[in-house]
């Protein structure tokens, strides 16, 4: 429980200070595909303890990411390495759970219900 009460103040430290740290690049991105975002609290938490932990993440969360889109979720994790908070962070590791938990997440809506 304390685990994840960290891991909500570093998400809300992210949303809040990773907007003045970002680059004029990332946070082009951002503004032009309207990234700020309609993604809920929680499912933030779930992506982000996703690729910076090894938590998964819900069905519900996953169907949020997607939506959001590929660029924005994209453009958010590289906001991530702006934040003196994550400075000491392994790029290429993060990067790579990042993909993994995109992929896993478009594998997941994308794929048929099961039949009742």
């Amino acid at each position: 429980m304390a685990s994840l009460n960290v891991y909500s103040v570093l998400v809300v430290l992210f949303l809040t200070c990773g907007a003045i740290m970002a680059t004029k690049e990332n946070d082009q991105i951002i503004k032009e595909n309207n990234c700020k975002t309609t993604v809920g609290l929680s499912c933030v938490l779930e992506a982000f303890t996703s690729i910076f932990n090894t938590r998964s993440i819900s069905n519900k969360s996953c169907g949020e990411l997607v939506v959001l889109g590929k660029v924005c979720h994209s453009a958010l994790v590289k906001r991530t390495f702006e934040n003196p908070l994550f400075k000491g962070l392994n790029p290429v590791t993060i990067i790579a759970k990042s993909i993994q938990t995109w992929n896993n997440c478009l594998a997941l809506i994308n794929s048929p219900s099961p039949s009742a």
